[in-house]
């Protein structure tokens, strides 16, 4: 992630020159510490075309740590200084807030906004940031675990509208930043986009599990350009809905190999994979908590879940790379043969 946000500083003046084109709008940060995930989600009414990646620029997720937002006249230059001190220096989010206050790049620090949730104390810690330049209307809220921030809203109750889906899932965190999003699906929820009857025009959603490289994320769906009058909020929730239902593909747009779950009486359950070896599943509980890791090198492998409820696989090569991801219920009568796309 960090490699394709050093677009160098002579982007970011040219994004300056063009005020329209240099905003991100709305957006969260957010933690959970009884699985020590941490997450990140947005949109805004610029798309690929506009800038590369659309609404993910502004995202910093770094696994294990938290999430930080820098967005309203976005400058990489800010955006990289306040991840290095974060993980050099150990900044927490009120600390962050104040230090890239008294240190924007260019002396203008009323034009920015941000955004940071962290769990490194062992404890949820968030903040924000909004300068008092940023183009109405804007605004921000910080919870126990989130924060979240927006300008160029329809009005504060977009950024409301978020807290109340976030705050009343019930489920996962990324569940939760699923849910505000939708919270954010309305028709000029980024004002620019009013006429076209959306909310914007790139969407995205991030979550690091505990352990992942924060260039392989465990879930890292990005809506970068819709066609005219395509909400991406919707397009972001399909693409949820399939991570969710373990129907998602690889990143070369070919099908998962299967994994072959027969589940024995005696509660072990035997794996035929018929991917790339070696290979390792790793196991995840409905909360998201990783249970365990199984290498997978041959055609079969004995397995015993370490729990009889819904569990999620996630299966990587051996440079870490995600092949197929899947659900699998323990709860199945035996024999249960499972597949990517049978549950």
């Amino acid at each position: 992630m960090r490699d394709m946000i050093l677009l160098g500083l002579g982007w970011a003046l040219a994004l300056l020159s063009h005020p329209l084109l240099a905003q991100d709008t709305f957006s969260i940060v957010a933690v959970d510490v009884a699985t020590g995930q941490v997450g990140s989600a947005g949109a805004t009414c610029l798309d690929d075309d506009d800038i590369a990646t659309g609404a993910l620029i502004i995202s910093d997720v770094i696994p294990d740590v938290g999430a930080i937002h820098t967005q309203s006249y976005w400058v990489p230059a800010n955006q990289n200084a306040a991840h290095d001190q974060v993980t050099d220096n150990g900044l927490s989010p009120e600390a962050l807030m104040a230090w890239l206050e008294a240190n924007d790049v260019q002396g203008n620090p009323a034009i920015r906004q941000y955004g940071m949730a962290d769990l490194v104390t062992g404890e949820a810690r968030a903040a924000a940031f909004t300068g008092d330049n940023c183009m109405d209307w804007k605004g921000h809220i910080v919870g126990p675990n989130y924060a979240i921030q927006g300008n160029i809203l329809l009005g504060e109750e977009i950024l409301t509208q978020m807290e109340a889906g976030f705050v009343g899932t019930e489920g996962t965190l990324a569940e939760k930043l699923m849910a505000a999003m939708q919270g954010a699906n309305v028709a000029g929820a980024d004002t620019r986009c009013l006429d076209e009857g959306v909310s914007s025009r790139s969407a995205f959603l991030r979550v690091a599990y505990p352990g992942d490289d924060a260039e392989n994320l465990t879930l890292d769906l990005v809506v970068a350009i819709t066609p005219e009058g395509v909400e991406p909020i919707d397009v972001l929730q399909a693409e949820f809905d399939a991570w969710w239902s373990g129907t998602s593909v690889a990143e070369d747009g070919a099908a998962p190999a299967p994994l072959l779950i027969t589940r024995k009486a005696d509660g072990e359950a035997l794996l035929k994979w018929s991917g790339p070896t070696p290979a390792e599943m790793v196991v995840f509980d409905s909360r998201g908590a990783r249970l365990q890791s199984v290498a997978l090198t041959g055609p079969w492998t004995a397995w015993r879940p370490s729990t009889d409820g819904t569990l999620f696989l996630r299966l990587i090569d051996a440079n870490g790379d995600l092949l197929s991801t899947m659900q699998y219920s323990g709860t199945s009568p035996t024999p249960n043969t499972q597949r990517s796309d049978r549950e």
